[in-house]
């Protein structure tokens, strides 16, 4: 029980002072008048002015808290390297031990782990939680075993006592890690990217300015080793092979003796793009349809167009000079010999036989879609004649034949039951609807995918791959019609759009393709066919084991499934004759960018409590109590600021002047003044 006078004025202070100062003005003019009873009146003034001050004796019964010592134990993964995990474990249980056994104390103990995601270990975080839900006015200390790689040190957290660090790890640890400076999103097929690397060897490496073996490797292919420099930058000019996504994988083999491997490798995923599209345009005469193509391709800015039209044809005699036509003579030879391989599609828009361009250079021609070229023909009645290109060294590549029949009556194209399940076709909208076409060549015996029928069922749009390349076949030449808006139109853009596309090989319009997205540790994993069943997909992990994924129907041709990747690292995904590779995690793991132990990052933080930093591998330190302000940690001791903490349980007030006092003495005092002043 404690006790304390304390005051509780019955008037406003300002009031107080008013009254006090007229009294001593009063006792003033008493002594100069020379009163004899002067001072018994000041006596009664004082009284009656301490009466109205208030004082009481205030008696408090408090019983005392118990000071707390919070300790957070890192856990994060770099807290689980080498033996650190037992040295937290046997230094937090000693610790735990001594502040058992001394009195008045209490122990929180904390156990800060991977935060989500790649935020590394939020250790003030926890340790801002924790202050919340304790009295700040209890906490004597605070103790961090960690390696001190932490990263939210910039996090404000007003520390009520000293925080210490109690920091994992050896001396003697080094490391060697492997880090990618600059990467880009995208990358430009064909043509070279920079990309930046660096080896560092940390802490207590055994020798320095070595040469370390680089493994580089491409979407899982076998990998090829270079000897790199250490401590330098690496400049790696990378071509990507193909379009979509490349995954590149850079790994350096575990060196004897250094804390981990987990920093011995970098994932790199990059999109492929094309960085123009070289399309040939041979239109065989003008026509209605004949902007149609044209208007297509050059709305695409991604699209490098070369259109040949042929206004006059050998046969149209009309007694101008070649020499006075003020057109350009079109460098036949150059683009079909020369140059046919710079092309990624070459399209003819009812073109048939005239002589202009000779047997050779459409041999040419088909040489180059077997080559890994693509070719698409949009017949129109010249298809059938005796003149059709079909009837040339092209033929041989070409996935239909034409039966000389061309059927003039009105018809609605439709996508065909294979045509729902692949890419080109599937998901356009409002079949139904669809204006019709006025024009058919019929074709027989397709070869390839039909995915397009017309009047009768005949195929219309016939997709094909021969050896390396590709060839597509339109039987009609009316796909204008719908760009007219004739009975309504049709999604004629759309449908070219991505026949053009598939043709130029572009990834998402592959028919047959497995493909996975990653959000986080989880991929979603997407595979296209033209067949109705699939068999499972087979998941190589990163450390060689295998999981099987049944995947589910989602629309015609597309099946899909999730798969949550037990750790970060490269994932080997096969299905039937598909197979992918995909990256889960960061590049660089926040966790493992620096694991030699070190005070560097919490040092500012410790400061201003006048905390210490203390290495486990050379014995735990003592305990000791220091006031607040003094310095909390030496050689081989720390500081824990004993709190005094308490609970008030009940207050008692007794006033010192109770009123019967205060009118006794008042009127004792202002008696005596008057029988003293009666005397005189």
């Amino acid at each position: 029980m404690t006790s304390s006078i304390i005051f509780d004025p019955l008037i406003p202070l300002p009031l107080l002072a008013v009254v006090a100062a007229l009294a001593l003005a009063a006792v003033a003019l008493a002594v100069l008048r020379g009163l004899q009873g002067w001072a018994l009146r000041g006596a009664a003034m004082v009284v009656i002015l301490a009466a109205l001050a208030g004082p009481s004796v205030q008696q408090e019964d408090r019983a005392p808290l118990t000071d707390i010592v919070v300790m957070l134990e890192d856990a994060s993964a770099s807290q689980k390297l080498a033996d650190r995990p037992a040295q937290t474990s046997t230094a937090a249980d000693t610790l735990a031990a001594q502040i058992a056994t001394r009195d008045n104390t209490e122990l929180r103990r904390v156990t800060v782990p991977d935060s989500e995601g790649d935020s590394g270990t939020q250790l003030m975080t926890a340790l801002s939680e924790v202050l919340a839900e304790e009295p700040r006015a209890r906490i004597a200390g605070i103790l961090a075993l960690s390696d001190g790689r932490i990263h939210d040190a910039d996090l404000p957290v007003d520390l009520p006592a000293p925080m210490h660090l109690l920091m994992t790890g050896k001396q003697s640890d080094w490391d060697r890690r492997l880090s990618v400076r600059n990467a880009p999103a995208f990358a430009i097929i064909g043509e070279p990217v920079i990309l930046t690397l660096r080896i560092d060897d940390l802490g207590a490496a055994p020798q320095k300015d070595a040469l370390a073996p680089l493994e580089i490797s491409v979407d899982g292919e076998p990998p090829q080793t270079f000897r790199v420099p250490v401590g330098q930058d690496l400049e790696l000019p990378v071509t990507l092979p193909h379009g979509g996504r490349n995954v590149i994988r850079f790994s350096l083999p575990e060196a004897k003796g250094e804390l981990t491997d987990r920093n011995n490798a970098a994932l790199i995923q990059i999109n492929g793009v094309r960085d123009r599209l070289r399309v040939l345009l041979v239109s065989g005469e003008p026509h209605q349809g004949g902007r149609t193509w044209r208007n297509l391709l050059k709305s695409d800015s991604s699209v490098d167009l070369v259109h040949f039209t042929i206004l006059r044809p050998p046969e149209k005699q009309d007694g101008v000079p070649v020499d006075e036509l003020s057109l350009i003579a079109f460098p036949t030879r150059e683009l079909f010999m020369e140059k046919i391989e710079d092309f990624d599609l070459i399209i003819f828009d009812r073109y048939k036989r005239r002589g202009i361009l000779p047997s050779l250079y459409l041999e040419n021609v088909a040489n180059y879609v077997r080559g890994g070229g693509a070719v698409l023909v949009a017949a129109g009645a010249d298809f059938a004649s005796a003149d059709s290109i079909y009837r040339s060294p092209l033929g041989d590549v070409l996935p239909a034949t034409p039966t000389a029949r061309v059927i003039e009556q009105p018809y609605r194209p439709l996508v065909s039951e294979l045509g729902h399940r692949h890419p080109v076709t599937s998901g356009l909208p409002e079949q139904d609807t669809w204006g019709r076409w006025l024009r058919q060549i019929d074709v027989t015996d397709p070869l390839g995918d039909v995915v397009m029928t017309g009047e009768g069922d005949r195929p219309l749009l016939i997709l094909n791959r021969v050896e390396e390349g590709r060839v597509a076949l339109m039987a009609s030449d009316h796909a204008w019609l719908w760009n007219r808006g004739y009975e309504g139109g049709g999604p004629q853009l759309e449908l070219l759009r991505r026949l053009a596309h598939w043709m130029m090989k572009e990834p998402e319009l592959e028919e047959e393709a497995l493909t996975a997205n990653a959000d986080g540790q989880t991929m979603r994993i997407t595979r296209r066919t033209l067949g109705d069943e699939i068999p499972s997909v087979t998941i190589t992990n990163p450390d060689g084991s295998t999981a099987q994924l049944a995947l589910s129907p989602t629309s015609p041709g597309v099946f899909e499934g999730e798969y949550d990747g037990p750790e970060i690292g490269l994932y080997r995904l096969e299905n039937g004759d598909q197979s992918a590779v995909i990256g889960l995690g960061p590049a660089a793991p926040k966790e493992f960018v620096e694991t030699i132990a070190s005070d560097e990052t919490l040092a500012p933080v410790l400061a201003p409590a006048r905390g210490g930093v203390a290495r486990i591998e050379e014995g735990l330190p003592r305990i000791r109590e220091v006031r607040v302000g003094r310095p909390a940690a030496g050689r081989g001791w720390i500081g824990l600021t004993p709190r005094n903490a308490y609970e008030t349980r009940d207050v008692r007030q007794m006033p010192i002047l109770p009123a019967w006092l205060v009118l006794l003495l008042g009127s004792a005092l202002i008696l005596a003044a008057w029988l003293r002043e009666g005397q005189r």
